[in-house]
């Protein structure tokens, strides 16, 4: 893969290549519409694919901020066409990485030493790009280890990016005015801590010791010494990508074991710690050859104060779903409803979120739940279809919930998708067993 000697980190340079991004797609869309003239049949699926392609090539030069979007929409399955999941999903694993003289005076940089003055050995070429770093296979003293790098300048450009990304995002997800800056001031608030590589190491320690407990769960160990605010140094593990792993014609019986280690890990934190690893990518975990899961990513940690939780998990309870005066206190603890929402406003949101959340959360309301069964994931494609041509939708403010929910019903989709890649059949209530 090619590699890269410079990241573009000014404001005016970043926003110079998302014009030209701009241009190819308007290009698409007169191609598209040209040939519809000729044939009215023309479906849109070439116009989604030429379109994720260059969005996709302009944001991976980009690195940082407009890259992890495209990582964390590429964990929307039900939300965008199938053509952007598929290229977005690149950049969980595939984008291009530094160049080995630029990973040389980035390391010199952040370190104030060449790698090869601190490390026994040290690849030049990273093993791993994604959105934020890229990581590269070290040994000292006898032991492999695994160097993560931040690229330069991503810490500096997250707010010049959002604001890049944001008018996209506003016409997405429908949100209107000033009430949706609590949603990009969330989301900004978490980069920045992604790119605070000392908390990551603080978080990951914290998380990684008291979810040991878990079965068929490991860890890497981490060295303070070796890493700062922009370099991680951790222990090398060994396995294969979890993305990789559902590719293969796998036995049901390790499928169902570490679907049911994730589901664990996850119930376990966010019941157990009230905070959660909320990146759950398939990139951030490796299956190693003793069957285990390994969890290698804490970079996004979200924390679940008490004023969203009860609500939250309260409307996971099916006889509160079906009880109206419980259900619609609920929604307003949780800003769904609001107090200026017309009745129209009212009747339309309790009504689709009483569709979304039955649906939702069944899975919390079985002892067993099969996460392969294919009628609960047509049934959330046929509700996602449906909401997305909705005309009277369109037309209401989007602003709804607390800013809590993007981190956390990213967890749940991102977890939800991971299990059902691996079609588990897991027991709900089993992370219990390691709560004191």
């Amino acid at each position: 893969m090619k590699t890269l000697d410079k990241i573009p980190t000014g404001k005016i340079e970043r926003a110079s290549k998302l014009v030209k991004t701009g241009v190819k797609i308007g290009g698409n869309y007169a191609k598209y519409y040209s040939k519809k003239l000729v044939n009215p049949d023309t479906s849109k699926d070439e116009l989604n694919e030429d379109n994720a392609e260059d969005i996709y090539n302009g944001l991976k030069s980009l690195k940082g901020s407009a890259l992890k979007v495209a990582q964390m929409l590429s964990m929307e399955k039900n939300l965008l066409p199938n053509a952007y999941v598929e290229k977005f999903s690149l950049s969980q694993f595939s984008v291009p990485p530094l160049s080995a003289p630029l990973v040389r005076r980035t390391f010199k940089k952040y370190l104030g030493k060449y790698p090869e003055e601190v490390f026994d050995s040290f690849e030049q070429d990273s093993i791993n790009a994604a959105s934020i770093g890229q990581v590269h296979k070290a040994t000292k003293n006898g032991k492999n280890l695994a160097v993560k790098i931040q690229y330069p300048g991503v810490a500096q450009s997250i707010s010049s990016d959002l604001a890049l990304v944001k008018p996209i995002a506003t016409r997405m997800f429908n949100l209107q005015g000033k009430d949706s800056v609590k949603y990009f001031k969330e989301v900004e608030d978490k980069l920045i801590e992604e790119t605070n590589y000392l908390l990551e190491i603080k978080q990951s320690i914290e998380i990684t010791a008291a979810c040991n407990v878990i079965d068929n769960l490991r860890f890497p160990n981490y060295y303070d010494n070796l890493s700062n605010e922009k370099i991680i140094t951790m222990d090398w593990m060994v396995g294969q990508h979890l993305g990789e792993f559902t590719r293969t014609d796998f036995p049901q019986v390790l499928g169902d074991k570490l679907g049911q280690t994730l589901w664990d890990f996850y119930m376990f934190q966010i019941h157990g710690l009230k905070k959660v690893h909320a990146d759950p990518h398939p990139g951030n975990f490796l299956i190693n050859n003793r069957e285990e899961l390994i969890a290698i990513d804490f970079g996004c940690i979200k924390e679940v104060p008490d004023s969203f939780y009860i609500p939250y998990f309260d409307l996971a309870l099916k006889e509160n779903i079906s009880n109206d005066k419980i259900f619609t206190e609920k929604l307003y603890a949780l800003e769904i409803l609001m107090p200026n929402d017309t009745p129209e406003e009212l009747s339309f949101f309790k009504g689709l979120f009483h569709e979304m959340l039955s649906l939702f959360t069944s899975p919390f309301h079985e002892e067993t739940f099969d996460f392969g069964n294919k009628d609960f994931w047509n049934r959330i494609a046929t509700l996602s279809e449906q909401y997305a041509s909705d005309k009277q939708l369109r037309k209401m403010n989007g602003n709804r919930g607390s800013k809590h929910f993007l981190y956390m019903n990213r967890t749940f989709f991102g977890l939800y998708n991971l299990l059902h890649d691996l079609r588990a059949n897991v027991s709900v209530n089993s992370y219990k067993n390691y709560l004191d």
